[in-house]
């Protein structure tokens, strides 16, 4: 069996680091927030180019607070794919806004530069570009009309952790930043987290708040806040791994590599690195116009897949209200009928690549 993601063979290769850490934050007893949680906002702030950087418990969480730091509310519009995970049109959402969709460029997967300026009206208040599969978004264009109207842009760095656009690293590139650390992503925690990245000390100390109950010092509430902290061990953990991503993110790149190297004349669409991007292949999506008897075909041979997404978030029921349809994004919707994900992550093999792509040809 090969399996789509194995977060166990990771852990094996951590096992005597991740138990000290473990073990020195139960010693402290600093469970929720603490030192480990400081340690690691500092580190991984550094790692992304960034200033700061503020632990919470979720990538939703993330966005939501800095959605809201941002003075996103009721009324006004955020911009971003149906391409992409139902959190990132959830997150604005909960804060009385409305997601206003932009398809996604053919190549890319995220949003296309091209067809933004015509989606602002005067209701628009951000944008959020998502940094999909491990490949950012075409961030100069988008930060260019962005600035000429006045809007705030939220990077979407889930699936982005260590990515670099024209040689800056996700999470430095736009006005604020959110990932997360959910336990498959490259940076992945041992159960929920996530963190808001930004240069901008005003939004730190808003989201710093939003995350602990709205409190400016104990038992003094300045805002209406939420329960979105990181725990202690979770921050503890992260530190570990963070230590471990570039070596991680270079064996992506390399399995990326041999992916496409075995996958050449085969009838499927092989993803692209785009010449603005270092890809760190969180998901490795192949396109596939017969991918219900690929996948079949994959799971009776033993490899595993995954897909994402099979619902552009316009089509999703919930979202229904908003007024799309469906042929209204082309794009998104064909890489919604057409990606299938294949096992990546580090500890891969040549061999299991090799496998993969030859249950593949046989399709």
């Amino acid at each position: 069996m090969i399996p789509f993601v194995d977060l166990k063979a990771q852990y094996n290769g951590l096992r005597d680091e991740i138990r000290g850490a473990i073990d020195r934050t139960l010693e402290s007893a600093q469970f929720i927030l603490g030192d480990e949680v400081a340690a690691f906002e500092e580190e991984f702030a550094r790692y992304c180019g960034a200033a700061f950087a503020v632990g919470v418990n979720s990538g939703t969480s993330a966005l939501h607070l800095a959605l809201l730091a941002a003075g996103v509310g009721v009324g006004d519009e955020v911009i971003t794919v149906p391409h992409t995970f139902v959190a990132t049109a959830a997150a604005i959402r909960y804060t009385g806004a409305r997601p206003v969709f932009v398809d996604i460029d053919p190549r890319s997967f995220t949003l296309d530069p091209k067809q933004f300026e015509a989606a602002i009206t005067p209701r628009a208040k951000a944008v959020i570009p998502v940094h999909l599969y491990g490949q950012p978004a075409d961030m100069n264009p988008i930060l260019d009309i962005a600035r000429r109207h006045g809007l705030i842009v939220i990077e979407d760095a889930a699936q982005a952790h260590g990515a670099e656009y024209r040689g800056r690293r996700a999470g430095g590139l736009g006005d604020i930043a959110c990932f997360s650390f959910y336990p498959g992503k490259n940076l992945g925690a041992y159960g929920e987290g996530g963190a808001v990245v930004t240069n901008d000390p005003d939004y730190v100390n808003v989201i710093k708040m939003l995350r602990d109950h709205g409190q400016s010092k104990k038992h003094e509430h300045a805002l209406v806040g939420y329960n979105y902290r990181m725990e202690g061990i979770q921050g503890a953990i992260l530190r570990v791994k963070l230590r471990h991503l570039d070596e991680w993110t270079a064996a992506r790149r390399a399995h990326a590599v041999e992916y496409s190297r075995r996958l050449a004349g085969v009838p499927v669409g092989v993803p692209e690195e785009m010449p603005y991007a270092k890809h760190v292949w969180h998901i490795f999506a192949i396109r596939t116009q017969n991918r219900g008897a690929m996948m079949a075909h994959l799971k009776a041979e033993g490899v595993g897949t995954g897909i994402h997404y099979p619902t552009p978030v316009h089509l999703q029921p919930a979202y229904r209200d908003l007024g799309f349809g469906e042929g209204d994004f082309p794009y998104a919707e064909r890489a919604a009928r057409e990606a299938l994900s294949l096992p990546m992550y580090a500890e891969l093999t040549g061999e299991q690549i090799a496998r993969v792509a030859e249950v593949i040809r046989e399709t």
